[in-house]
């Protein structure tokens, strides 16, 4: 629920200055009185007309109170539930004594990406849901709000001028290809270039920053963020080779081969959108996410006055699916002007993937849920276009391969909804064209490169890594696979005469 920042940076202000004047070590029973820092963000009435980032991101006050509830438990379950093992209870308890350059600086040990990663991660599936806190609370939603406080950190990091290029040992004369600049090409990137070896990165689109650009949201994760750390794998001296599709502008095997390079990492992501296969899709008015989310965040569809990309004029819209990209594309359809967005989702909101804070987010704004429903048919004019959907209602049975309980569709239970707009948002595949152009290169059925515990391929000298491999994961799960295909492609080039 909507709370006035005013107010909740106020009341912190209040309740720090009282924990100071008492001047008592916390005790277990006093850091968990303490109550959680709801994140102070933009009135929904006003947010879902502008592109600004919605959460605007704690107070110092806020950020140390949330850090002073760690109970800094000595097996600190949360660091086993971040897939790049950052030392948290030690950042925390620096950000609780307002050391916030010591936090970062911790941080930054094992994530080149806190900024990105304290906005967009879904820790509430992962290092805080084994938090002792949100165990002892019997409540994971009030665990600590780490990823809160660790944007907080970076976000003063960054904008008070002290962030420092990371150093870079002096160069072996070994060259490494980064193919693709999302999360996890960022992270072996930087770890590579760090031991002082030549590095190139390879985008397929115009500016680098992968799925950070073109499919999260600015009012999600501001672009300037994503540019930073760019800027800051630049400054280190990575090459950067935009416009560049790897599979068409130059096989993969070629970058060995014919171009020199001594290894290569795949990061290309699962950018290939699915489809639900029925009848209507190819009418105009449907789209899927990804191309509807690249229209508007890469190529700035919103922006009318500066930007050229054409923008369909919607009135009624319907999104389809229950994940973080579904609603990054209902949210996205407000803001470009839709007067309704339906979410259209064949489980119950329980079931739903998509992150707590996101669906709350969208519900302020004015999404509308329909839960247990699904578009079995798009229906169209005489123009080919969208004017509606035929849908079933559906009811919960036994539990699939997923662990949620598979909908069953309800005998006659059609109806129609009236729509101009839909967008499938049901995920995404692994681009075919890298293992369709690389020979001997092992993929599984879903079109996923495999690669052993280390990220190796089926090929000498080339590495994986991310949703190329995972499938559609998160960012932080990627920059995880990252680091260990890193540290091995590392440990190859120093055993390579």
């Amino acid at each position: 629920m909507y709370q006035d920042p005013n107010v909740l940076k106020s009341a912190a202000a209040d309740l720090l200055r009282q924990i100071e004047i008492e001047n008592q070590p916390l005790t277990p029973k006093a850091r968990m009185a303490i109550p959680p820092q709801a994140m102070p963000s933009q009135d929904p009435a006003v947010r879902r007309g502008n592109m600004n980032e919605v959460a605007l991101g704690y107070s110092p006050e806020q950020a140390r109170l949330e850090a002073m509830r760690c109970l800094q438990c000595k097996n600190a379950p949360c660091v086993a539930g971040c897939p790049v093992g950052i030392r948290i209870p030690d950042f925390l308890k620096a950000a609780a004594a307002g050391r916030f350059d010591e936090a970062v600086a911790i941080i930054r040990e094992n994530s080149l990406l806190p900024a990105v990663c304290g906005r967009v991660c879904p820790q509430e599936v992962q290092c805080q849901a084994p938090c002792t806190l949100g165990k002892a609370l019997k409540d994971v939603d009030k665990a600590v709000s780490i990823g809160r406080i660790e944007r907080f950190v970076s976000d003063l990091e960054r904008e008070s001028g002290k962030q420092v290029v990371p150093a870079v040992k002096p160069p072996t004369g070994k060259r490494v290809a980064v193919v693709g600049s999302g999360p996890a090409g960022i992270t072996v990137a930087a770890d590579v270039r760090r031991e002082g070896h030549d590095v190139t990165m390879f985008e397929a689109f115009h500016k680098p920053g992968g799925v950070l650009v073109y499919g999260i949201p600015e009012f999600r994760l501001p672009k300037r963020i994503v540019h930073n750390e760019i800027e800051m794998l630049t400054e280190m001296g990575v090459k950067l080779e935009t416009n560049f599709v790897v599979g068409r502008t130059r096989k993969l095997t070629d970058l060995m081969e014919k171009d020199g390079f001594d290894a290569v990492f795949v990061g290309t992501g699962a950018g290939l959108p699915k489809f639900m296969n029925i009848p209507g899709e190819n009418l105009v008015g449907v789209f899927s996410a990804n191309e509807y989310l690249t229209r508007a965040n890469l190529m700035k569809a919103y922006d009318t006055k500066h930007a050229h990309t054409p923008l369909y004029n919607s009135r009624k819209v319907a999104v389809l699916g229950g994940g973080n990209v579904a609603m990054d594309a209902a949210r996205m359809a407000l803001r470009l002007g839709a007067e309704e967005v339906h979410l259209v989702y064949r489980r119950t909101e329980k079931e739903m993937p998509a992150r707590i804070e996101e669906v709350a987010h969208a519900r302020e704004e004015g999404v509308v849920f329909h839960m247990l429903q699904n578009a079995v048919r798009i229906l169209g004019d005489d123009q080919d276009r969208v004017i509606g959907m035929e849908c079933l209602r559906y009811e919960l049975g036994e539990p699939d391969a997923s662990g949620r309980r598979r909908p069953v569709p309800i005998s006659g239970s059609e109806f129609q909804m009236e729509v101009d707009t839909v967008i499938v948002a049901i995920g995404n595949d692994s681009n075919p064209l890298i293992s369709q152009t690389t020979e001997g290169l092992a993929v599984n059925k879903w079109g996923n490169i495999i690669v052993d515990e280390n990220g190796k391929s089926s090929i000498d000298g080339i590495y994986a890594g991310g949703d190329i491999v995972l499938g559609a994961a998160t960012v932080i799960l990627a920059m995880g696979e990252g680091r260990r295909a890193a540290a091995a492609i590392n440990a190859f080039l120093a055993g390579k005469a």
